[in-house]
């Protein structure tokens, strides 16, 4: 008979929950548990493992050294319980892809359309699309409630971890505005001054790039509107008579009718488009035929 000492998982769990309070009421409420029920359950992991997990100070608790090597491990294996759960809750007897996509509310809808058209018309797929802020959305992949996440900007170093980012397209960033009459030139960039300007919000990377360029040309410019998302902005763009900054992705579709057309090309001006994925053992098949699509 093997010797071998076997895990015992609830109490990982219990411990879990604690290292990501490190406080030990709070964990003990969560988990709808007595305090000194949980702080049992503790002990006895650390009995079994051989050495302490936390250090008590006070109220509040901090992971030993060796607390920290534990909460690695446990992450890995109850992050890969959720994956485990999304994957039996994904699959489907009559053989339906299933894909959860989110998106940053701010994002172009058309780019994102378009990114989605490789699979829109494939039968037997299900798409669960859904628009949030970018940490709430980051947050939901990491535990695996969705396999995507579509983004106009990219993860930090501190915020990457099992996560995986790839830029999937750079899109120009142009004025446009109204047609203009005959012969009517544009020249850039002298009338830019003189226009009533509609620019992304100022927490937009295309804002601060297009900031950037006024400065280098001695560019004093006041805008008419600061505008976050792209749909509210490409509605002022038809419906104001001003010019806006934006992709021109964002306005294609007035672009074709001839409602707006293309003022200038901004130089090196560009918006950027991310996937950000979780790292796991199987990734559905839709979200790779999408992702192989872009490359």
């Amino acid at each position: 008979m093997s010797s071998r000492r076997q895990l015992n998982f609830h109490h990982l769990y219990y411990f879990w929950r604690v290292a990501k309070e490190l406080h030990l009421t709070r964990a003990a409420e969560q988990l709808h548990v007595s305090q000194s029920a949980l702080s049992l359950q503790i002990r006895k992991l650390e009995d079994s493992l051989g050495q302490a997990l936390f250090l008590r100070e006070g109220r509040s608790l901090q992971l030993t050294d060796f607390g920290n090597l534990v909460m690695g491990y446990a992450e890995n294996i109850f992050d890969l319980g959720d994956e485990l759960l999304a994957a039996v809750e994904g699959a489907d007897t009559r053989n339906i892809q299933r894909l959860r996509i989110g998106s940053v509310s701010t994002l172009s809808r058309n780019f994102q359309e378009n990114f989605l058209k490789p699979v829109l018309r494939l039968e037997q797929i299900s798409i669960v699309h859904e628009s949030a802020g970018f940490e709430d959305l980051i947050q939901r992949l990491r535990v695996h409630k969705l396999d995507l996440v579509l983004s106009n900007r990219s993860l930090t170093s501190m915020e990457t971890g099992a996560l995986r980012c790839r830029r999937i397209a750079r899109q120009r960033v142009c004025l446009v505005g109204p047609p203009r009459k005959k012969r009517q030139a544009f020249r850039w960039p002298e009338d830019l001054q003189d226009q009533r300007l509609l620019l992304p919000g100022p927490s937009s990377d295309i804002r601060n790039q297009f900031n950037l360029m006024c400065e280098e040309l001695n560019l004093a410019i006041r805008p008419h509107a600061e505008v976050d998302d792209m749909a509210m902005l490409r509605l002022m763009a038809r419906d104001s008579g001003g010019l806006a900054v934006v992709p021109d992705v964002v306005v294609q579709d007035e672009l074709d009718a001839g409602l707006l057309e293309i003022y200038a090309v901004l130089p090196d001006v560009f918006e950027t488009f991310y996937a950000i994925t979780a790292q796991r053992m199987l990734q559905p098949a839709l979200l790779q035929t999408l992702l192989n699509a872009r490359r």
